[in-house]
């Protein structure tokens, strides 16, 4: 299911800074998503928690409900799928919805349309994906069956992680709380690309071109009536029947259909009606009407049906950590998270003679970078892909996301917590507003 490095050019001073504020506006933007974001993290814990007590204690009935078939079939598209294809397939398609919005807010409206804005938090990024993916790489090269799951560790999940803030009462400051978002949109983008470039299976290009054509129609639909729909929002169910369309259509291609809800969400207008009086956008209104469901229900569903798996004791948690897929994602996602997006962030702030906002060190980047190393929600998806769901080497591949994730949250907590008082001192002074005008200070420039 988001960081602004901001590596734009500061008001004030003639020198570049890295993780700097930016705008109010997207300040309020990014504390809005993430102050929602981390009550879906919660439950999506729970939910995990859940499917792992029921998978072990209930095993039989845990996997007779995830095998549990439902649908039909339409036509030439197959719909009977089990409950665990169809929160995989489809509650996370809501999911990537909703990341399609994201994406299309930042690109349009916020710290990604400006390249100068853009380039820290992409090639941090950037670097958050390839250094995991080379480590998987890398302990995993002696075994073929084992290497396909490269992309396990790529991911990064911001609903997990801001739980994990949220635990430890962490008062980021706006340029962390930027940084955080902006760099989970840019390391969904990459993770989206590999699931649709490299996981795509038995592509049917008919079905794929004619959900292209749905999707088109949806936009076309979305920009044409967008003052409507805001006007009338109990409407926008007229969306919703061509939105199943694309969905069954790209689901039948052979890519993933978690691919047809980023691309609807790409369709949906970031800016508010020209010549109207509307001071939101319809992808607001949709991401303020879908959130909750998201948070609050598809993705913890899903975190039910994925996370499920057997131990079979200590030594078989033993066995499945120490294997090369075990040691490929933990050590992807501990360690290629937090030096790759660190270690990106340093290499472009010294090439560009750029320096850290004064309020802020280089150990805020390397706390938030080890928090990069909780893959869940997407790292769960990608070793079914790469394995095939209920396989042992997904079992495994699970197992040690699961780990994984525990682990980096457990060090961003030591790291971040340590630097709590200052956050709060930090955080209290961005919220200061001497002149009364409805704009803190520290960006009233």
């Amino acid at each position: 299911m988001a960081a602004g490095v901001r590596a734009g050019e500061d008001l004030v001073s003639d020198s570049p800074t890295t993780l700097g504020r930016g705008a109010y506006r997207e300040f309020l933007h990014v504390r809005e998503v993430l102050r929602r974001e981390s009550v879906g993290g919660i439950l999506l814990i729970l939910g995990a928690a859940l499917a792992m007590v029921t998978a072990n204690l209930a095993p039989e009935f845990y996997l007779e409900l995830r095998h549990l078939h439902l649908g039909g079939v339409i036509g030439p598209i197959d719909l009977n799928l089990s409950l665990a294809h169809w929160a995989a397939d489809g509650l996370l398609a809501i999911f990537f919805f909703l990341v399609g919005l994201e994406l299309k807010h930042e690109f349009v409206v916020g710290d990604l349309r400006d390249p100068k804005t853009a380039l820290v938090p992409v090639v941090a990024a950037i670097g958050g994906v390839a250094l995991p993916a080379a480590i998987y790489f890398a302990a995993t090269y002696s075994n073929a069956e084992a290497r396909v799951g490269w992309a396990i560790p790529a991911a990064t999940d911001i609903a997990f992680a801001l739980a994990v803030l949220a635990v430890i009462g962490s008062s980021l400051p706006a340029a962390l709380r930027t940084f955080l978002l902006t760099l989970a949109v840019a390391d969904d983008l990459i993770a989206i690309t590999i699931i649709a470039v490299f996981y795509a299976h038995d592509v049917k290009p008919l079905f794929f071109i004619g959900g292209l054509a749905v999707v088109a129609v949806f936009g076309v639909l979305a920009y044409r009536g967008q003052a409507f729909f805001l006007r009338r929002p109990w409407v926008n169910w007229i969306l919703l029947p061509l939105a199943l369309i694309a969905w069954a259509l790209i689901y039948s291609s052979g890519v993933h259909a978690t691919v047809a809800g980023v691309l609807l969400g790409f369709a949906v207008p970031a800016r508010p009606p020209r010549g109207s009086d509307f001071t939101r956008s319809l992808s607001d209104d949709l991401e303020h009407r879908l959130r909750p469901f998201s948070a609050s229900i598809a993705v913890p569903v899903f975190a039910f049906f994925a996370a499920g798996v057997t131990i079979s004791g200590w030594d078989g948690f033993v066995a499945a950590v120490a294997s090369p897929i075990g040691i490929g994602v933990i050590a992807g996602l501990v360690l290629g998270k937090a030096v790759g997006i660190s270690g990106a962030t340093w290499l472009v702030t010294r090439l560009r003679h750029a320096s850290l906002d004064p309020d802020l060190a280089w150990i805020d980047v390397i706390g938030l970078a080890i928090l990069g190393g909780i893959g869940f929600t997407v790292s769960l998806l990608v070793s079914e892909l790469s394995f095939g769901q209920g396989s042992a080497a997904d079992n495994v591949g699970k197992v040690s996301v699961l780990t994984a994730s525990l682990l980096a949250a457990g060090l961003a907590a030591l790291v971040l917590g340590l630097r709590n008082r200052h956050y709060r001192e930090v955080a209290a002074a961005e919220e200061a507003d001497s002149d009364a005008d409805g704009i803190p200070d520290k960006f009233d420039h």
